[in-house]
């Protein structure tokens, strides 16, 4: 028996055919192992619940939201319920195996990494509405952020709890949660993982994915280097903003100066609608974040609603 608890976090939506063998496999995987279970149903509208009721254990709890809030919130709220001292996450889809979860365990506590990410080695997935994207995303992530992994939107993860539990996940940022990781300092690995085909029910994923993770990579990219020092973005910008409008001033005073008429020219009002209309919406959707950040973490607010626990028998 490993000699630590161990809080695993699965997330589901409309699994109802999923859950018995899902449970029967997490129970099987990790027997021996001092372990509990949180199921977070995000708002299914099936039988998900039910089952989960049905074939839970004593050492299962299942969270149920009262609706549908996204994934990032359904991870964010199993994390805040676990107790153990490495907690796990992996989807419900019966996708990710649990059968992987005791050697991953093993890897974090013998080499003391604080994440070891899995790496889905022999993807199960649709060539072009999901593996093309992905690994584009992957490649732009990985690039942008510095944070060099292979596979980002594989969910079967080990951390220790410290870590997972001060990630701050809010939106839609569980594809970055290497990152949210990496900025608190964490070490991290890989190691490949094994990835079924889905069996039952329907992905919940598509190509749109795609354009929420290039707008969320923006806000990454922002908290990765200007959380903390905002003025060096804002600042910079408005210098040069300021910069050039003195320029443009000095030139069209020269052009007054000698006779000519500088009023209504369209190229000049065409690039200052441009840049000022810019520099407003990418300034206030970062600012905005910031406040709602704020908002949620100066007032120990949540973002979901939880409108029962169920311990299992």
């Amino acid at each position: 028996m490993i000699p630590l608890q161990l809080s695993l976090v699965v997330t589901v939506y409309n699994e109802e055919d999923n859950i018995k063998p899902l449970l029967d496999a997490i129970y099987t995987s990790l027997s021996g192992i001092e372990y509990e279970l949180i199921l977070v149903d995000d708002g299914s509208t099936d039988r998900t619940v039910a089952e989960a009721k049905q074939w839970s254990n004593d050492r299962t709890r299942v969270l149920i939201f009262n609706m549908n809030y996204g994934q990032t919130t359904a991870l964010a709220a199993g994390i805040d319920y676990a107790k153990g001292e490495y907690i796990v996450t992996m989807d419900g889809d019966l996708q990710n195996d649990p059968s992987d979860i005791p050697m991953m365990l093993q890897k974090a506590i013998d080499e003391d990494w604080d994440v070891v990410a899995g790496v889905r080695a022999n993807r199960q997935d649709g060539f072009v509405l999901r593996k093309i994207p992905s690994k584009f995303a992957n490649w732009m992530i990985r690039n942008t952020t510095k944070v060099y992994l292979k596979d980002y939107g594989c969910s079967l993860r080990v951390y220790k709890a410290h870590i997972a539990q001060n990630m701050g996940l809010y939106g839609e940022l569980h594809r970055f949660i290497p990152v949210l990781a990496k900025q608190q300092g964490a070490r991290m690995t890989e190691v490949d993982v094994k990835h079924h085909a889905r069996i039952h029910g329907t992905s919940k994923y598509g190509l749109n994915r795609t354009f929420k993770v290039l707008a969320d990579l923006i806000l990454m990219l922002f908290f990765q280097k200007y959380l903390q020092r905002p003025i060096h973005l804002f600042g910079g910008l408005g210098l040069l903003a300021m910069i050039t409008g003195i320029l443009i001033n000095m030139y069209l005073l020269v052009l007054k100066l000698l006779g000519e008429d500088i009023w209504g020219r369209p190229i000049l009002l065409v690039g200052l609608i441009l840049v000022l209309g810019g520099l407003q919406l990418i300034t206030t959707g970062l600012v905005a974040e910031i406040i709602v950040r704020t908002y949620f973490e100066s007032q120990d607010k949540k973002t979901y609603t939880v409108k029962e626990v169920y311990q299992g028998e």
